[in-house]
């Protein structure tokens, strides 16, 4: 039977950027696959976690400072590429989340434009609060941009991407990436993965040192 990962994410978390890259080569050392589900991670925050808007305010305390040699030390040590900040964080990621959410059906292309989308924001420190930009990321790709910024601001895919945050919210999520091996066994965030390792291991029935 093969394992099952869920990856519920928003482009604007510079931790989700990373764990993006890094959960695919580790579920597939595991034959795993992965379901992307876009949410909207300020929805999330206001409902279960809004401690992070104070902890925003306070970004010259150390731990804060902290979290940023943290979070390059990662990017290092996994080979990512990462220029951040980019002038526009905390990016407002409502537009480009609604563009992922109406690809949402489409798991390869939704991949695909994540992908040329997190490049775009914390390598090329491009504004994805600016449809123009999420317009031109996916005509880079091959996609038709116009048509999905058409479709992103369609009522359905508004309340696609609005269920999406809640139900996150009820399943106990709490940021992005909130990852999920299975329906309910959760995780959060890159600095997790070695622990969904583990569990994937455990649903193929491996033993674990």
């Amino acid at each position: 039977m093969t394992a099952q990962i869920e990856f519920c994410f928003d482009l604007s978390s510079p931790w989700t950027y990373l764990a993006f890259h890094n959960i695919r080569p580790l579920a597939a050392r595991h034959g795993a696959a992965i379901r992307w589900t876009p949410i909207l991670v300020g929805g999330v925050f206001n409902a279960a976690n809004p401690s992070v808007y104070a902890a925003r305010e306070n970004a010259s305390s150390p731990k804060f400072r902290h979290m940023g040699k943290i979070l390059r030390d990662w990017a290092q040590w996994t080979g990512v590429e990462l220029h951040f900040p980019a002038p526009w964080h905390p990016l407002k990621s409502i537009h480009a989340m609604r563009a992922a959410c109406a690809l949402e059906d489409d798991q390869a292309a939704l991949e695909r434009f994540a992908e040329a989308a997190f490049h775009a924001y914390f390598v090329e420190q491009r504004n994805l609060d600016d449809p123009a930009e999420i317009t031109a990321v996916a005509g880079a790709i091959g996609m038709d941009g116009a048509a999905l910024i058409a479709a992103a601001n369609s009522q359905p895919v508004k309340d696609r991407l609005r269920a999406n945050t809640d139900a996150l919210v009820a399943r106990g999520g709490y940021g992005s990436p909130s990852i999920f091996v299975g329906s309910t066994d959760m995780y959060f965030g890159n600095d997790q993965l070695p622990l969904v390792e583990q569990a994937l291991k455990r649903a193929k029935g491996e033993s674990i040192s």
